[in-house]
């Protein structure tokens, strides 16, 4: 497996943790993807892909998400880097 392929799948590994917390988080609010997004300004296709670790996202909708989850921005990269592998690195 070459640098690139590595690359794509810790991609990969980091998009499913990211949509794990993201899916939990709204499951505590009891909201409905639907709900969620349109009280919180976050398209409902984005959020959906997201979830399920399908798309990346950028750094303000991640902020968004925190302050929907009613957290600090840096406690939603400290629950996401929970759910990674330990040492967790793009460049090993």
């Amino acid at each position: 497996m070459d640098d690139l392929e590595i690359m794509e799948q810790k991609k990969k590994v980091l998009l499913k943790a990211i949509g794990k917390i993201v899916f939990r988080e709204r499951q505590k609010l009891n909201k409905g993807i639907n709900k969620f997004s349109f009280e919180f300004d976050i398209g409902n296709g984005l959020l959906s892909r997201l979830e399920n670790g399908t798309t990346d996202t950028k750094i303000t909708t991640l902020w968004k998400l925190a302050n929907a989850f009613e957290i600090k921005f840096s406690e939603l990269a400290k629950l996401i880097e929970k759910e990674l592998p330990q040492n967790f690195n793009f460049y090993e």
